[in-house]
C-alpha cells in the first residue's frame, strides 16, 4: 500500500440532494482515494477541517461502468475508473465542515 499523506486521502466532496439532506445529521459525504482505510480518512477529515471530530466512518467501493463506442477502426469497450465513497459522521460538539456551507 503506498503511503498515503492526509492531503491525498480526500478527493472531493460529494454534491448531490441526497448527502446535502444529511448534512443536517452530521454527516459529510466524500470521494477519497481507493487504498484508504477508515482510520485514515478519519485523521484527514480532523486535521483538513479545523474544529471537527469524526465519529464513524461508513465506505462504500464503487465499480467503474462499462463503456463501449464505435470508431472507424472498429468497436472499443472500456470501463470509467472506480471510485470510493466515505460518509462521515461527525460528534455533536464538532464544528461544521465549511466547504458545504453556501451550497
Amino acid at each position: 500500500m503506498a503511503d498515503l499523506k492526509y492531503y491525498d486521502i480526500i478527493l472531493r466532496p460529494v454534491v448531490t440532494e441526497k448527502s446535502m439532506n444529511s448534512m443536517a445529521e452530521k454527516k459529510y459525504a466524500f470521494y477519497v482515494n481507493p487504498d484508504a482505510t477508515k482510520t485514515q480518512i478519519a485523521d484527514a477529515v480532523e486535521k483538513m477541517f479545523a474544529g471537527t471530530k469524526v465519529a464513524k466512518v461508513n465506505t462504500m467501493n464503487l465499480a467503474g461502468k462499462n463503456r463501449a463506442r464505435n470508431t472507424r477502426a472498429g468497436r472499443i469497450e472500456g470501463s470509467t475508473a472506480a471510485k470510493k465513497k466515505a460518509i462521515v459522521q461527525l460528534t455533536e460538539d464538532s464544528a461544521d465542515i465549511e466547504i458545504f456551507t453556501g451550497l
